[in-house]
């Protein structure tokens, strides 16, 4: 029997990623870190800035995602979100280029509570990256 089920990672420009062969998906949802295998109950949430991870049975990629709604149902992942980057395609001033404009963002003393959480947990999981 298989253990194995559907993911569609769409961003604005296009359908990013669709694959029928996921063993396992790692989402930063606002709840915490969540893990879906097959047959998971059936989920809805809100992705905060962190890392996607994709795993199946001959390889594992990993997305930084900075936001979007993740949504399970009959064993297919469906993510939404507004800007996704590869992590094996992100090289150093890529990731600096983020950090640098997350950090001038930060500095904004207008900004609400909540917006302030995501750009620090951003500027937070980019400087994690190795």
């Amino acid at each position: 029997m298989s253990e194995e089920f559907k993911i569609e990672i769409v961003n604005p420009e296009k359908s990013f990623l669709a694959r029928e062969d996921i063993i396992e998906a790692i989402v930063p949802a606002f709840e915490g870190e969540m893990g879906i295998l097959k047959d998971h109950i059936s989920i809805i949430s809100f992705l905060k800035p962190g890392i996607i991870r994709i795993i199946t049975n001959s390889d594992d990629e990993s997305y930084f995602v900075e936001d979007g709604i993740v949504e399970f149902k009959n064993n297919n992942l469906s993510i939404l979100t507004s800007s996704i980057i590869n992590l094996s395609e992100m090289d150093k001033s890529k990731k600096e280029e983020l950090i640098k404009k997350s950090e001038e963002e930060a500095k904004d003393l207008e900004m609400s509570d909540q917006s302030k959480f995501l750009v620090d947990q951003k500027i937070e999981v980019l400087k994690s990256l190795n």
